[in-house]
């Protein structure tokens, strides 16, 4: 495993060996020693994989309570794929960075705890599969606005068509109001 560094210092992409030929490919997509010595992340206790349809934007999400660490990939289609940094402490405080994530590149993204994430999807549907280093608290959820003019997060719209939101993405706070981590 090859770990990229990106804009903000503790979001890493995580770039596999990939050792194909002519009957298909084998890739190991984690490994709990290396994983600890790059980041330094708690275990993971919970897989989750979603669907999503080309247009739609999940996110973006973090918990205050029962804070996740994600290790994101893409196992169908394409995403543009955003962590926040939501930490007052840390240097990169309000700073977002995005990658593009697909089952083509098999990158994959860490976004630790403390960092609020979300995807949009680029092709015609897309697979979504992560791991997380605590269990999901839907009573702790809080859904920053994906659009919000301080993040000025340049998300490529298909088409230039504003993305189908669910009801709680399309109410999120402002990163000003939003709540954030000490």
């Amino acid at each position: 495993m090859k770990f990229i560094d990106t804009a903000i210092e503790d979001v890493k992409i995580v770039e596999v060996n990939v050792f194909g030929d002519e009957r298909g490919f084998f890739m190991e997509t984690f490994r709990l020693d290396e994983f600890l010595e790059k980041t330094g992340a708690k275990p993971f206790v919970q897989d989750n994989h979603s669907k999503s349809t080309k247009g739609i934007l999940r996110g973006l999400h973090f918990q205050q309570e029962q804070t996740q660490g994600k290790l994101v990939r893409v196992i169908l289609g394409a995403v543009y794929d955003v962590a926040v940094d939501m930490r007052k402490s840390s240097q990169s405080f309000g700073k977002a960075v995005g990658v593009v994530l697909s089952a083509e590149n098999k990158r994959q993204l860490w976004v630790p705890e403390g960092f609020a994430h979300g995807f949009y999807v680029m092709t015609d549907s897309a697979e979504f599969v992560y791991k997380c280093t605590d269990y999901y608290h839907p009573e702790s959820e809080v859904t920053v606005a994906w659009d919000d003019s301080k993040l000025a997060i340049n998300w490529p719209l298909v088409d230039g068509k504003l993305p189908s939101l669910s009801d709680k993405d399309a109410k999120g706070f402002s990163f000003q109001d939003a709540p954030k981590f000490d």
